[in-house]
């Protein structure tokens, strides 16, 4: 990498973008200076925002050639720090490569630019009868550009997996500007199968042009349940009961008091609110199927002392009851000035014991925490909420995350289920992963990024980072990595 003047990159950069594609002024820079994940901040050297794939091709060389770092930024609703900035570096917007290039209803098939949002795949497959399956709760806003960068999921994740079993083929550019198309239309693809290397990949590999996703029928039915409970660890338990009777439902979400309350105040879904947790379990498919099934888990629900259970009475009930859940995040935020929303994800049996583990940490660090998750496959998303203008808060919410990440690990699992590592838990990563597979990960960024010019920095930790917390990290113990050289 290379330092160089803003001026120089704008110059060099205005040879193959317009202007208006290129930000540079202090003020204008400002809205880009983080993801979702506010704690973060750094003003990027430049912006530039491509119109097509020629001046994205073009931007990417001319980095490449000057060695200057580029961070790709979708719609900056990501909860990691993925698309923070570096002030040493660009930052590549993908906001107006925004086209749905096809849509095949008989190949159930729909071909989009990295732009194009979450929610519009779906709109436009609708009057088809079909729907894109992975539903973010940021899904009216966030990108599929980033819902494939991060491997995003969402609340009918369970039954229809996150974003990497939705996607057939990808299309990329690395940093010198060449094409690579990943996958394809059909059941299998010549090459190697890279198709998980890039969801998930946080910018590390390529910037992403195209992606082909799979859409599936709206389902004839669909009907949701709810069900409050006395005390979290009988909805915990309701939770594995329910999968182990061999039901999968669509959705499978809990929340507990903290939670209800705030969204109750927020758009009054009708969640119970004298219950210290709540269950949301959405059933889908043929009518004689979902009636069959709803009533086994009903069974289930009341054999594990659920305090009040109400099933939706049409479309619109069923819509309302879910718009609590996925206003979770924004009804929190009413509560304190900041939150700080964790990402790690244990096995379902450990569901009771982490979360009892979660408020014993929660009040060793004296704030408060709201827990909304996904609790069919065990992604647990706590609410950290503090206030970023007192003293030692951030400090705080920071230490209580590692510490929830660190249970998870321990319990299991792993530091996170969809919103990925970014800034925000890369040191993390230094616990859940020893220095061989660290230096594999560093092997694989190499292969596709030699320069090391994609979003370096994140995602993957150095091993000389690891080597140094190896001393700090107090809960874990000394990790494995002595006298490991620098990357």
């Amino acid at each position: 990498m290379t330092t160089i003047s803003r001026q120089k990159l704008l110059a060099e950069l205005g040879r193959v973008a317009p202007r208006d594609a290129l930000i540079a002024d202090e003020e204008a820079l400002r809205p880009f200076e983080c993801d979702g994940l506010s704690m973060y901040r750094e003003l990027p050297l430049l912006v530039a925002i491509p119109e097509n794939t020629t001046q994205l091709r073009g931007i990417l060389r001319t980095c490449s050639r000057l060695g200057v770092p580029v961070v790709t930024r979708g719609a900056g609703t990501g909860l990691s720090g993925g698309a923070l900035p570096l002030k040493n570096g660009l930052l590549l917007v993908l906001t107006r490569l925004n086209r749905i290039l096809d849509l095949d209803p008989v190949a159930r098939t729909v071909r989009v630019e990295p732009g194009v949002r979450n929610l519009a795949v779906s709109e436009a497959a609708r009057p088809h009868g079909l729907y894109y399956a992975p539903d973010p709760s940021s899904q009216i806003a966030c990108s599929i550009g980033g819902n494939v960068a991060e491997n995003s999921g969402g609340v009918h994740c369970l039954k229809y997996g996150l974003t990497v079993h939705n996607v057939l083929e990808v299309t990329l550019l690395t940093i010198d500007g060449e094409e690579v198309i990943l996958g394809g239309p059909a059941l299998d693809a010549p090459g190697y199968d890279l198709l998980a290397v890039i969801n998930g990949s946080e910018g590390m590999l390529g910037v992403i042009t195209e992606v082909l996703l799979r859409l599936l029928p709206v389902p004839q039915t669909a009907q949701v349940v709810l069900a409050g409970f006395a005390t979290i660890e009988d909805a915990a338990s309701a939770v594995a009961a329910i999968i182990s009777a061999g039901i999968v439902p669509a959705g499978l979400e809990m929340m507990d008091r903290l939670a209800v309350e705030a969204v109750e105040a927020f758009s009054a879904p009708g969640y119970p609110r004298d219950a210290e947790a709540v269950l949301l379990c959405e059933l889908d498919g043929g009518s004689a199927e979902v009636a069959e099934q709803m009533s086994r888990v009903v069974d289930v629900l009341q054999s594990h002392r659920a305090t009040s259970i109400k099933i939706s009475d049409g479309e619109e009930e069923r819509l309302r009851l879910w718009a609590g859940r996925k206003n979770a995040f924004p009804a929190v935020g009413r509560i304190k000035p900041d939150y700080y929303c964790m990402d790690g994800t244990i096995p379902r049996r450990e569901l009771p014991r982490v979360l009892g583990k979660i408020s014993e940490a929660t009040q060793r660090a004296g704030l408060t925490v709201a827990n909304v998750f996904h609790a069919g496959d065990g992604n647990l998303h706590p609410l950290i909420m503090y206030d970023a203008n007192q003293d030692g808060q951030i400090e705080t919410a920071e230490q209580l995350g590692a510490e929830i990440l660190r249970l998870c690990i321990e319990a299991g699992g792993t530091v996170t289920g969809e919103h990925g590592v970014g800034m925000e838990k890369i040191d993390s990563m230094c616990e859940q992963f020893n220095a061989d597979e660290l230096a594999q990960f560093h092997a694989l960024k190499s292969a596709f990024d030699p320069k090391g010019l994609l979003n370096p920095g994140k995602a993957v930790p150095t091993l000389h980072r690891c080597a140094e917390l190896g001393a700090m990290h107090v809960h874990g113990g000394k990790l494995p990595f002595p006298d490991i050289p620098r990357f």
